[in-house]
């Protein structure tokens, strides 16, 4: 298992996950920006699990689904900790907690699923390196 890549990748998603609620003007915008750099992350993570290491469909969709589940539980332990910040209720505290599990299993089955269906397509397609 290539848990480098995993970690690297899953902290990168909080890392923006994080960075980019800072804002307060625009947060629209930071949102979106947010969505996009990850969507850009997950797709460059896909293709180099299965066009530079050739890894089987199964292998890099799970190795991209560990990652975004990793970013999710990254983004809900930064929840945790601005709750005790902000002073939350015993409440929302609870509920962050369920969401240390949650949000790692909302983030990360869509994204095995996903990434299984296109590592799948992009094994059928004839994607051959050229050597100068």
């Amino acid at each position: 298992m290539r848990s480098p890549v995993i970690v690297f990748i899953g902290l990168a998603y909080a890392l923006i996950g994080v960075v980019f609620a800072w804002p307060t003007a625009h947060v629209q915008m930071w949102r979106l920006g947010a969505w996009l750099l990850s969507a850009v992350l997950y797709g460059t993570h896909i293709l180099y699990e299965r066009v530079a290491l050739r890894n089987a469909p199964r292998s890099a969709a799970l190795v991209a689904g560990l990652a975004a589940a990793l970013g999710g539980f990254g983004l809900a332990t930064a929840a945790n900790l601005h709750s005790l910040s902000v002073g939350a209720s015993d409440h929302q505290r609870r509920l962050l907690l369920v969401a240390l599990v949650a949000w790692s299993v909302i983030t990360g089955l869509p994204a095995f699923l996903v990434a299984w269906v296109v590592s799948a397509i992009l094994a059928r397609l004839p994607l051959t390196r050229t050597v100068s």
